[in-house]
């Protein structure tokens, strides 16, 4: 049985409250990332005003998109609007709801036409259904194994800013064969990755550039922007190799990859 958010936030009066859905911003920032890195940061993302004065109540209920699953939100806390200044809120936490800051996940389904960030909570608090109560503050997604990485641009941007130890250990640990998949066409890169740093050191290169400096995903990029890697790019794992296996094996196990996935005819590898 679905147990309804407000059974556990028991919020008495929500007319008093406004809903604050953050989501990614025209900088392609998430707020998950922001509270991952830091929760001070997260707390910006609350008390930046803009050109609107977003919270015209007494408190904001707010949650943050959590993108690694459709359609569930992180609770993020319950603020008191203590100061409305020019060009940003002063807030204060109200510490009843402490416990479940970062713990709660919610589902919750953004109707068609709900745009923006504010909303009267009283019009969607019953919408609102607890799926999970995470059992300490989540700090991003554990690895979970070579196999089943499916990595957007941006889960891999934050793991790879906030060096997250055991994603880090595990890619460093490896030489092996990558790809990279642009999901507005379909096209792959199959790469390789040998050395001192494995896969982690090529992946950082590429969220650093948005390229990895590979000549046709440099000329994609220089075209379009590190935007599009952010948009598209998604990041796996093809094959798993020791780092005493030589480099030239690397290279054959890189050229099967691509002869089996056509990524020389129909994708971005031009060699």
């Amino acid at each position: 049985m679905e147990i309804a958010l407000n059974d556990l936030l028991r919020i008495a009066d929500p007319s008093k409250f406004k809903l604050h859905l953050a989501c990614r911003n025209e900088e392609y920032q998430e707020p998950l990332d922001a509270y991952v890195a830091d929760p001070r940061e997260w707390i910006g993302w609350n008390e930046w005003r803009g050109r609107r004065n977003d919270w015209t109540r007494p408190y904001i209920l707010s949650f943050m998109d959590f993108y690694p699953r459709s359609n569930q939100w992180l609770f993020g806390g319950a603020f008191e609007v203590l100061e409305r200044l020019n060009d940003r809120y002063r807030l204060k936490a109200l510490s009843e709801f402490d416990q479940y800051v970062g713990r709660v996940l919610a589902s919750f389904h953004r109707y068609q036409g709900m745009r923006g960030r504010a909303y009267y909570l009283e019009s969607y608090i019953d919408k609102f259904k607890v799926r999970e109560i995470l059992p300490k503050r989540y700090s991003g997604e554990a690895f979970d194994g070579y196999e089943n990485i499916e990595s957007s641009f941006s889960e891999l941007e934050a793991i790879i800013r906030d060096e997250k130890p055991d994603w880090k250990a595990a890619l460093e640990s490896i030489k092996g064969i990558y790809l990279i998949s642009d999901a507005s066409n379909g096209k792959k890169y199959v790469g390789s990755a040998y050395g001192g740093a494995g896969i982690w050191s090529r992946w950082a290169s590429y969220i650093g550039t948005g390229h990895g400096w590979n000549d046709e995903l440099v000329r994609l990029i220089s075209r379009e922007g590190k935007r599009y890697a952010r948009e598209n790019f998604r990041f796996a794992v093809l094959e798993v190799m020791a780092n005493s296996t030589p480099d030239d094996v690397v290279h054959q196990r890189e050229s099967h990859w691509k002869r089996v996935l056509l990524s020389r005819a129909h994708g971005y590898n031009s060699n």
